[in-house]
């Protein structure tokens, strides 16, 4: 698989988009590639963007652990390679256990889930597979966590759609050219798998 678009470097950026990409530098764990290569060749839109995942990232109400393993969640759905490449040093560091990620990453149902993971995978789950989330899950999520996390984790599951998206459209490849991660495998197979 073959990267869709040329890398871009910062020197080539116009000087008024160069205060996006020193912010991007910031936090970015490759610099000014994943989604932000793309990204930056629609600058406002980048800018929004950013600021947008900078507050699903580091400022929301759910707690980072938790926030990882739904990113982590929509890379595994969407075959994201790159989001999960990304994201599962993060999510590790945040406390998500390497038995949950593992079974994750093998598309199964983690077996060893804490009870606030648990909730975390069945919502995420049902939003992205079937769009909708059952009267009890939507209850016992809002009772559990809030309405504002609640709001939040839905936003950022969401957003995550649309990174892998982008991702997956320009065909991002792990830098220095390192292994895919996850097994591509078929929509229909990740749904009846992860569902059951």
């Amino acid at each position: 698989m073959n990267e869709r678009l040329a890398q871009i470097t910062y020197e080539s950026l116009p000087a008024s988009v160069k205060p996006l990409a020193d912010d991007i530098l910031k936090v970015s764990s490759a610099a000014l590639g994943g989604p932000y290569n793309a990204l930056l060749r629609s600058p406002e839109m980048a800018r929004r963007c950013f600021d947008f995942l900078d507050y699903l990232r580091f400022r929301t109400s759910v707690n980072k652990r938790l926030n990882e393993f739904a990113i982590l969640i929509q890379a595994r759905i969407s075959n994201a390679q790159y989001e999960w490449w990304a994201h599962e040093t993060i999510a590790r560091k945040a406390g998500l256990s390497d038995a949950v990620m593992k079974d994750l990453q093998c598309c199964k149902r983690p077996v060893t889930m804490q009870e606030d993971e648990r909730l975390v995978y069945d919502y995420c789950v049902q939003l992205s597979l079937n769009h909708r989330v059952p009267d009890a899950l939507w209850q016992e999520a809002i009772e559990k966590m809030g309405e504002q996390a609640v709001i939040d984790l839905t936003v950022l599951s969401g957003t995550y759609v649309m990174v892998s998206m982008l991702l997956n459209a320009t065909q991002v490849g792990i830098p220095g050219g390192g292994e895919f991660p996850l097994e591509v495998m078929d929509p229909q197979d990740i749904r009846r798998r992860l569902l059951s």
